[in-house]
């Protein structure tokens, strides 16, 4: 059940003190936070430094706003508090999730052309100790499901977007997942570009780990990400990195890992970005994600209708508010829009400019950037 919105975008957009000037839409890559989620990282730091060494202790202080984030990433998304893990980014949760399994020579990673980086690197350390990276190739942001089937067959672990940052696409990741596991093969989802504009449920999705982080569409702080990872999936995995954090008592010899995600978190890090995580996903939720997807969806239409077809390089009805944008010289175009106050990014495959269309954009936002494109087509 959705909780009673409370906030309209135009009041969360007011909130957004970078978006009092120019045109921004590159939520794909930074979604510039309220003030109030920064005020929350501040205010906790300041408590933290200040008042806790004395007053409370700073170990209890930071192991309690952990617990309070788990708590509340796990209700947004779908799980159970102990099936998340505070990361730093979706690269390190992928990471941390490569890093748990044990490899031999000849096991298959399965992956798609499509992944950022964060869902590439990884696997291409691990081809270096002998495992094989299975590349499944896709059309239009697509994903053949039989070419997947095909590729899983006999594979360890698939990893695949369930927003493509590449085309906006949203691939079948319920399917996907049933297609692994049907041979047994680990799923691995990066749903970085999901959390803060459309729903977000792991337990419908049924993959083993996700991976996300906050500092995108959630308008949260860089360094507030998470993993989940299924309960009984993680007692299966050993991280390699361990620390007073990833076990139940520091102290034994034996040590035991943490039941659940916590394994996957290692030492003293700083709570501030999972504070601000918090208090972002409050926002988002007081607008509500219904609300927002469908005000994405209404103004990311807005702008794919009016770019002609030969040059929009995602689906004429979008799936999301990633539009790519097929132009010339991507980069020299994000600089000329960038010196007239409009920002978006260059991609470096396909070879375009991506917009990324929240919901506290405005139409007026959507027609500045297609007045700006104009010289394009």
């Amino acid at each position: 059940m959705q909780p009673s919105t409370t906030m309209t975008p135009a009041e969360l957009r007011a909130d957004i003190p970078a978006l009092q000037e120019g045109t921004y839409l590159n939520y794909g890559a930074h979604g510039p936070s309220p003030k109030y989620v920064v005020d929350a990282a501040d205010e906790f730091v300041r408590d933290h430094e200040y008042e806790s060494p004395i007053a409370d202790d700073p170990y209890e202080t930071a192991f309690r706003a952990f617990d309070r984030t788990r708590a509340r990433v796990a209700s947004f998304v779908g799980a159970k508090p102990d099936e998340i893990a505070l990361t730093e980014s979706t690269t390190a949760g992928i990471n941390a999730v490569a890093n748990a399994i044990d490899w031999e020579p000849g096991d298959v990673v399965v992956r798609t052309d499509l992944e950022h980086p964060a869902g590439i690197l990884p696997w291409q350390r691990l081809e270096r100790e002998g495992v094989e990276v299975r590349v499944v190739e896709t059309d239009a942001g697509r994903i053949d499901l039989e070419q997947f089937a095909e590729a899983v067959a006999d594979a360890r672990l698939a990893c695949f977007s369930a927003v493509t940052w590449t085309h906006g696409t949203r691939l079948p990741v319920a399917k996907l997942v049933d297609i692994a596991h049907e041979t047994g093969t680990f799923t691995l989802v990066d749903a970085v570009q999901v959390p803060g504009q459309l729903p977000m449920d792991v337990e419908e999705w049924g993959a083993d780990a996700v991976a996300a982080a906050g500092h995108k569409w959630l308008l949260g702080l860089w360094g507030g990400g998470f993993l989940f990872v299924d309960r009984d999936v993680a007692e299966g995995l050993e991280p390699r990195t361990v620390g007073y954090r990833s076990v139940e008592t520091p102290t034994a010899d034996p040590y035991e890992y943490a039941a659940g995600a916590r394994r996957f978190e290692v030492g003293s890090a700083n709570p501030a970005p999972h504070v601000a995580l918090r208090e972002a996903i409050d926002a988002i939720d007081e607008v509500g994600i219904d609300r927002i997807e469908d005000r994405v969806r209404q103004l990311a239409g807005r702008l794919a209708d009016e770019v002609p077809a030969d040059r929009l390089r995602s689906p004429p009805t979008p799936e999301s508010g990633l539009v790519t944008i097929d132009v010339d010289d991507p980069a020299a175009t994000v600089e000329r829009l960038a010196a007239a106050g409009i920002v978006v990014r260059a991609l470096p495959q396909p070879n375009a400019v991506r917009a990324s269309v929240h919901a506290v954009n405005t139409a007026a936002d959507v027609d500045r950037l297609l007045e700006g494109l104009e010289r394009e087509w």
